[in-house]
């Protein structure tokens, strides 16, 4: 049986057991004793050493659920979860965002092809409906969670060479735009929140009750020209954007 981080529950207490349960498990968490990415005991471990029905410890992990401390991964049971991304409202990919925090970034492309521009993919890119855009889309992850699953648009004609998925899983857009001679100059980006759409949920493995945050972002060039249009989403248990206002 996998080591037990907790004492025995005090059944006189007028504290419920779930609850007991969810403060042992998150102050091994918030100790260290399971870091982000290590598995959790699994229900039946905790209730047949703690002498508790099953119900109750499913409880008492989706408190920290709901917190955002852990997830449920299947074939994997349930996992500590990344601390949740600080990310400042700056001209930097994902990538680079999480790099810069120390975390582990990983990419899996499942999506890369050239395609005519529709309409709103025409608009943001200020270009003409149905010219080439190169269109991908991948799956972000942090110490093997998922986190976002961003589409990215660029016009065909923006990048001498098609990246190649190997290249797209091994470094950021930003990045290998810039290795490309693209000069970033600046960029207009529009935040939201929403529930996560049945596809996003599957492709994210996560509860279709989710919520996630959006981000639509025009980058440009110093020629002024639109060299890139993403959408991506991030579960917003596990992200924010953090923005310094200045008041004159």
């Amino acid at each position: 049986m996998t080591n037990m981080p907790f004492t025995q529950l005090d059944h006189t207490n007028p504290i419920p057991l779930y609850y007991q349960i969810s403060a042992q498990l998150q102050d091994a968490i918030d100790s260290g004793v399971y870091g982000p990415g290590d598995s959790i005991p699994s229900e039946l471990e905790i209730s047949d050493f703690l002498n508790v029905s099953r119900p109750t410890v499913r409880q008492a992990i989706q408190q920290l659920a709901l917190k955002g401390m852990v997830v449920r991964r299947r074939g994997i049971g349930t996992v500590v979860a990344p601390q949740r991304i600080h990310r400042p409202a700056s001209l930097s990919s994902f990538y680079e965002a999480l790099e810069a925090t120390g975390r582990r970034p990983s990419t899996r492309t499942t999506r890369l092809e050239v395609l005519p521009a529709l309409e709103d993919v025409a608009k943001s890119l200020e270009i003409e409906v149905g010219a080439n855009v190169i269109v991908i889309e991948r799956l972000r992850s942090a110490e093997g969670l998922i986190l976002a699953l961003m589409e990215n648009y660029i016009p065909l004609n923006v990048l001498s060479e098609i990246p190649t998925k190997a290249l797209l899983n091994s470094q950021g857009l930003y990045a290998l735009m810039r290795s490309s001679g693209i000069r970033f100059h600046s960029a207009s980006q529009e935040i939201g929140a929403r529930p996560i759409a049945p596809r996003e949920a599957k492709l994210l493995q996560t509860s279709r009750s989710e919520t996630v945050l959006t981000m639509d972002r025009v980058a440009r060039d110093v020629d002024h020209r639109s060299v890139e249009f993403g959408h991506h989403i991030y579960l917003a248990r596990h992200y924010s954007f953090d923005i310094t206002l200045e008041i004159e």
